[in-house]
């Protein structure tokens, strides 16, 4: 009895002293544990999205480099549709089409064994009957 006149004078009484209870511990927990996931899912994500910038990067430099050989002057060697670098396979395609100004639009794309690829656009000055001839200069790419 002393007990409780004591609470009582202290402005606390027993019904609202119970503490934690078990829904809100176990509403606290799932709300950790959601977050919790989340973050996880997120920098797995990021990880995957920066583990494949490496091999974007080696298709990007194979198809800009097939892009450059175009430019050479005629006459130059043309390079072998299979490219190898940065210790990777890669395939290279082309397909020209003429436009109406005259020039001539190449579409190129390198595809790896990876299956990563990378694909650009060059504009170059059209040659005559010739659609694969190389371009002289002047010539100008546009990433797709």
């Amino acid at each position: 009895m002393r007990v409780n006149k004591m609470r009582r004078r202290l402005g606390t009484d027993q019904a609202s002293d119970g503490g934690l209870t078990l829904l809100e511990l176990v509403i606290a927990v799932f709300v950790l544990a959601m977050g919790s996931i989340a973050a996880v899912r997120t920098t797995d994500q990021a990880r995957v999205a920066i583990g494949g910038a490496k091999d974007r990067m080696l298709a990007q430099l194979a198809v800009r480099n097939r892009a450059e050989e175009l430019r050479l002057p005629l006459g130059t060697p043309s390079l072998s549709d299979v490219v190898r670098l940065g210790g990777q396979t890669f395939t290279i395609t082309s397909e020209t089409l003429p436009t109406v100004s005259g020039v001539r639009q190449v579409s190129l794309s390198a595809q790896s064994e990876r299956g990563v690829g990378a694909r650009i656009v060059v504009y170059l000055p059209g040659r005559g009957d010739d659609p694969q001839a190389p371009c002289r200069g002047g010539c100008r790419s546009v990433a797709d």
